[in-house]
């Protein structure tokens, strides 16, 4: 089973861009299921309803989110009835759900989101979570997106979970780490996917905006600057009868 899995979708006009290229991108690596965090795909911040199916629309399998994804109430309800729009399963018994399992007929796919504690505001300890989650999972293949900003934290996670899951994922940084790996030979692991939105930006948003705030302290509006958007994320290959992941690949490009 090969699965694309593709970094923090910053703003719409990323969001337009990711879904124009989906198709080759999937071809090009065989693809089967498409996931993507999409928490930061509305412009404005966070996830709405009108972005969320962009992606979908677009071929997106599973949409994750992280530490924005209660920022626009108008995804509620989404949330509620959408089996493939997840987000964190570690910030309590509100709306929506914290992971879900993909019937592919001939195996199953799990996809889990965590988030992180370091430096977020408080959640359940992701740790102690999903070792109780993973007892109500029965599939083998289980992809965990493990939304934190410490990347110990994430490191840390990709050792307590190996053997058990077939991916740790690391987002939020919006920074694609060069240190993906098997570890265990089962759990593939990276550090962090990165993102998808322009290159000449502060982490998506206009340089400008971002050097302002920093040097004269006065509050100003995040706007989304044009340029060329590069696409940050990993294709992996998991063997279906085990789990396993066999390859990790980072996908970094630019259009």
């Amino acid at each position: 089973m090969n699965i694309l899995f593709i970094g923090d979708v910053v703003g719409q006009a990323s969001a337009d861009f990711l879904v124009s290229r989906l198709p080759a991108l999937k071809k090009q690596y065989n693809t089967d299921v498409t996931i993507v965090n999409g928490e930061n795909s509305a412009d404005g911040n966070g996830i709405t309803p009108f972005s969320a199916n962009i992606l979908l629309n677009g071929g997106v399998d599973v949409i994750t989110t992280g530490n924005h994804c209660f920022r626009r109430r108008e995804m509620n309800d989404l949330y509620e009835t959408s089996d493939i729009i997840i987000r964190p399963a570690n910030l309590g018994d509100v709306v929506g759900k914290g992971f879900c399992i993909l019937d592919m007929g001939r195996t199953q796919l799990a996809v889990i989101n965590l988030i992180g504690m370091a430096f977020m505001d408080n959640c359940d300890n992701p740790f102690n979570y999903v070792d109780r989650l993973l007892t109500e999972i029965a599939t083998k293949n289980i992809i965990v997106d493990f939304h934190a900003e410490a990347t110990s934290e994430k490191k840390a996670m990709g050792y307590f979970l190996e053997g058990r899951v077939s991916a740790v994922i690391g987002t939020h940084t919006h920074v694609q780490t060069a240190d993906q790996q098997i570890i265990g030979g089962h759990t593939g692991f990276i550090t962090d996917a990165g993102f998808t939105g322009v290159k000449e930006s502060v982490l998506g948003i206009d340089k400008e905006v971002i050097i302002s705030r920093l040097t004269t302290y006065y509050p100003r509006k995040h706007t989304y600057p044009e340029g060329e958007i590069m696409i940050n994320g990993v294709s992996l290959t998991i063997d279906e009868k085990t789990g396993k992941c066999t390859a990790i690949e980072r996908i970094n490009t630019l259009g």
